[in-house]
């Protein structure tokens, strides 16, 4: 049952924003960053690669890795809860769109503008000079030797270009974060799906859009949320819920 409240905040609400975790992209397939490694990785551990130091040390095992973890992100697709969230934007006067997830299945759902806190797979960046290249990425090349694959050199510095995401020991995108507080600080309606909230400075987003007046809502199969008002638990998963409160709020 989706709470009456919640439906009327969402009908009048004229700034909405969704956050969203890996239990959005999980129910497409793909592995959050903490399951076991499968396959040729099996032996790794995945924060001893995701770090700059890890990269120095062997920057052809790093970047076979994350063209690996691209790979898998190319072959899934869209699930309901990405569908839900970009016909939601038509719905509403206006929709901001913040995630934690490094792939592009809300781009590929129809979401435009999407606010990548974790960087992307999708956009590398040169770890010498951080200018990103020209042209994207072709599809994945297999590792070299099961598990190696030599990083492409940068065309404007000729340094090796990094994945673009945010590794262990490093800050977020100021420029990404700032948008999001800002969006939390103005909106009507958060709606937090397949995100624990509990990684910060990422955790702050739904507090902030709480303490500014804001309803929540958290999408979720765990119990979530601290407050006695204006918060509300779909307990479920995101390809479920999200397509029955965009149905029951607009009748899609």
């Amino acid at each position: 049952m989706i709470p009456a409240a919640l439906i009327t905040a969402l009908r009048g609400a004229r700034h909405v924003q969704v956050f969203t975790g890996a239990g959005v992209s999980a129910e497409s397939g793909i592995a959050t960053f903490r399951d076991t490694p499968s396959g040729l990785w099996e032996r790794y551990d995945p924060a001893t690669l995701a770090t700059a130091h890890a990269f120095r040390q062997d920057p052809a095992l790093v970047w076979g890795w994350y063209e690996w973890r691209r790979m898998q992100v190319l072959l899934a697709r869209p699930n309901p809860a990405h569908l839900a969230i970009a016909a939601l934007a038509q719905r509403v006067p206006k929709l901001t769109l913040v995630t934690q997830n490094v792939d592009d299945l809300h781009e590929r759902a129809g979401s435009t503008e999407v606010i990548h806190l974790h960087g992307s797979l999708h956009q590398p960046r040169c770890f010498a000079c951080a200018r990103s290249p020209s042209q994207p990425l072709g599809l994945p090349d297999e590792p070299e030797g099961g598990r190696h694959l030599e990083p492409p050199r940068c065309e404007h510095c000729g340094g090796r270009l990094r994945p673009g995401v945010v590794w262990f020991g490093e800050s977020l995108p100021e420029a990404a974060l700032t948008a999001a507080f800002a969006a939390a600080d103005s909106c009507d309606v958060l709606i937090s799906v397949g995100t624990s909230g509990v990684v910060h400075p990422a955790a702050q987003i739904p507090e902030r859009a709480w303490r500014a007046g804001a309803v929540l809502a958290h999408v979720n199969p765990q119990p979530l949320g601290s407050h006695a008002e204006r918060e509300f638990l779909l307990r479920g998963t995101a390809a479920q819920l999200m397509p029955q409160l965009l149905q029951a709020a607009f009748n899609d």
